[in-house]
């Protein structure tokens, strides 16, 4: 644990090693936090109505904290009414409200979405004052010529369209370990593909977003350098994606158009050619002791389940005001959530313009999804409602306690430059893939990702951390997740004590301990630039 007076622990750069993860430098491995002690309901407000069940309860088992039995068996994560709800009663969570009873609901019933009708309006939840100085945190970054600092030290291979994918590809598989091992301080050679940039509009919103996302994960400050791989023929023209980005071909920037060498074996040979002249060049930057304000840290749930809200989204949120405590950057996306949330978020907008911006993306997707059998209509699909979630609202409150409690400092759209300090919107649809693609082309050079079903996702070339909400999760999917909070459900560590070890940890990942996704190279195909046509 980290008290006041505590530097959050960081490790030196390993110089080589006869090992290496498919992505980043290798370390020791360090499991955290696990815990198994049992605790029946968990009431997450003094005002609340309603509990969340630990475990799976039997029809007639009493519940601890409820004077009454269960009416059914229960599973786990789902919400039980704590003592009569009244039809019309607004039914809260966390303190706000998840609903609204449609019918009256017994003391021991579960609460589910055939139960409820649409929320009210949440009271919008006002910013807290930033935290008291922290003694000052750092991390071993990378810190690039512009004075921007990586995580990662890496060259990708990205392509101007899907046409040059098979090439991009075997280029980048070709610098395995072994090619790597005489520049120890190159972190991989990455491959960036994607599905678009052929059979689209040459002009128009959609390609606009393109050249912006690929620009941005090009100018991203894990990337020492890349190659541009491009058929020649594509919509996605590569001498306008360069101009209209302005991107300038130099010894760390280099293209190959197949049409023009002669296919695909001749420029993946090209290509090779280019990235072993920048290997040495990279190979010369070396991580530096920066302050953990220099960190820009993108935020996603994946894959979320009733606990999530409990346990590691509120404990990523505590880290997430650590972070901007010392002057770091955090970017918040998922819009659809902010949406489904109602007003619980405008609040913290710092300005009346980063208000307007905000309302501005709100409308726009308003708009978007009119008429379309997406999340934005509120119900629940049959996994939310297995996972343990009573409702759409429910879902979006939760998500949204990952952003911490500090003011909303800038709204800005997909894949657009993100300029910190503080908490950052960059729209996004609530697309794992999608969402962190444009976070990383924003400037994120790490993501942190809380969890409750467990996912396998990871990210290049912002490598993605793993927080799971529950133990069982974790241990189940050991191999996928980095962080337990199981302990916080249990009743054995607090948010706060969760959120200074998530803080702690995402310091030692930026500075170059690889993540478990890392070592299980689960970021190669996490680049998804998002096409304007994802409704969630």
């Amino acid at each position: 644990m980290l008290d006041e007076h505590q530097q959050p622990p960081r490790i030196e750069p390993e110089e080589s090693g006869p090992s290496r993860p498919k992505w980043g430098n290798p370390v020791p491995e360090n499991v955290i936090g696990l815990s198994s002690h049992p605790a029946a309901a968990i009431i997450a407000d003094p005002q609340d109505n309603t509990a969340t069940l630990r475990r799976p309860t039997g029809a007639g088992s009493r519940l601890n904290g409820i004077d009454a039995l269960a009416a059914e068996d229960l599973p786990a994560g789902a919400k039980v009414a704590l003592r009569p709800i009244a039809r019309g009663q607004a039914v809260l969570k966390s303190g706000l409200p998840i609903g609204i009873a449609a019918t009256d609901i017994a003391p021991g019933t579960r609460v589910h979405a055939g139960l409820l009708g649409p929320a009210p309006a949440a009271q919008a939840t006002a910013p807290r004052a930033p935290l008291a100085a922290l003694a000052p945190a750092s991390f071993e970054g990378y810190v690039r010529a512009d004075g921007r600092v990586g995580t990662r030290n890496f060259i990708g291979v990205v392509i101007a369209s899907n046409c040059a994918a098979t090439a991009a590809r075997r280029t980048a598989d070709w610098f395995d370990a072994e090619r790597l091992a005489e520049f120890p301080h190159v972190d991989g050679v990455v491959p960036l593909i994607h599905t678009l940039g052929c059979g689209m509009e040459m002009t128009g919103e959609p390609m606009d977003l393109l050249r912006r996302t690929i620009s941005g994960v090009i100018r991203n400050p894990n990337m020492a350098g890349a190659v541009i791989l491009a058929l020649g023929c594509e919509r996605n023209n590569l001498k306008l994606l360069l101009e209209t980005q302005g991107l300038q071909p130099g010894d760390m920037l280099q293209t190959v158009t197949l049409q023009e060498v002669g296919g695909t074996n001749a420029a993946m040979e090209m290509a090779k050619a280019h990235i072993e002249k920048m290997l040495p060049i990279a190979n010369a930057a070396r991580r530096t002791t920066v302050p953990a304000g220099r960190l820009t840290l993108g935020l996603q749930t994946g894959a979320a389940d009733g606990f999530c809200g409990l346990s590691a989204n509120p404990a990523l949120g505590v880290a997430v005001d650590m972070l901007i405590a010392q002057g770091g950057t955090a970017i918040l996306s998922e819009t659809p959530d902010l949406l489904l949330s109602g007003d619980a978020f405008a609040a913290r907008a710092a300005s009346e313009e980063v208000a307007a911006a905000l309302r501005e993306r709100l409308d726009w997707w308003q708009d978007y999804a009119g008429g379309r059998d997406t999340r934005l209509n509120g119900e629940l699909d049959r996994a939310a409602e297995q996972a343990g979630f009573a409702s759409g609202r429910e879902r979006a409150l939760d998500g949204l306690r990952k952003a911490g409690s500090t003011p909303l400092t800038a709204v800005r759209r997909y894949a657009e430059q993100v300029s910190g300090p503080g908490l950052v919107l960059m729209d996004s649809p609530d697309h794992d893939l999608v969402s962190v693609t444009g976070q990383a082309a924003a400037g994120a050079t790490m993501i942190a990702m809380t969890t409750g079903l467990g996912s396998d996702f990871s990210s290049l070339p912002a490598p993605a951390l793993k927080i799971a909400s529950n133990t069982e999760t974790f241990t189940r999917m050991a191999d996928a997740i980095d962080i337990d909070t199981g302990a916080v459900l249990d009743g054995t560590e607090s948010v706060q004590a969760a959120g200074e070890r998530i803080f702690a940890a995402i310091l030692r990942h930026a500075s170059g301990e690889p993540t478990k996704g890392e070592w299980e190279a689960m970021g190669e195909t996490g680049f998804a630039p998002w096409p304007v046509g994802i409704c969630s």
